[in-house]
């Protein structure tokens, strides 16, 4: 669902209108500018120009390399001014300006994990207490920038402790089975 322009203007948190989910907008200057404003003027003989945009009039200078950037092009984050190079490669404190857009997915490598060893049924007997144990380490790490629900861990842990119970049984019966035979 689309957010508002009010919130992506403002740039603060907002509430999806569809979910009711809690946002938190960051949004690269040009993306709400208009299209007149968005147009920075030309560099006039003697001025400042873009290193991007040649024949565009520079406005600010990156904090970290010092290259002079156009209304376009300057990314402001923490009250500085960045050029788009230093906040895509991360340089100096930059990485400040470059969100996050993806996380490690935990919940679902503590879901896969188990469930993939059974095609090699051996490996269960490490893979489901591990699944259980990183599921409940990994449990208050942020899933996703996207909302998602906990539901895989809970998932991971049931099969995890299933698959763990059924070897603690496997391996009793097997020891009282020894002993039968060896006492008869």
């Amino acid at each position: 669902m689309p957010l508002p322009d009010r919130m992506l203007e403002s740039g603060g948190a907002g509430t999806c209108t569809l979910c009711g989910a809690s946002n938190q907008v960051r949004v690269f200057p040009a993306a709400v500018r208009t299209l007149a404003a968005a147009r920075p003027e030309t560099a006039l003989v003697g001025e400042a120009a873009c290193f991007d945009h040649p024949t565009k009039r520079a406005v600010a200078a990156c904090r970290y390399c010092g290259r002079f950037v156009c209304q376009l092009c300057s990314v402001e984050a923490g009250g500085e001014i960045w050029c788009p190079s230093c906040v895509v490669s991360r340089a100096g404190n930059a990485r400040e300006a470059n969100f996050e857009a993806g996380r490690l997915l935990y919940d679902s490598i503590a879901l896969t994990v188990p469930l993939l060893s059974l095609i090699v049924w051996p490996f269960t007997i490490v893979t489901a207490p591990g699944a259980v144990v990183f599921s409940i380490l990994k449990w208050r790490a942020p899933l996703s920038p996207v909302r998602r629900f906990r539901w895989r861990f809970v998932a991971a842990i049931l099969i995890g402790a299933s698959m763990t119970a059924g070897w603690v049984v496997g391996l009793v019966y097997l020891i009282a089975r020894g002993s039968a035979t060896r006492g008869a």
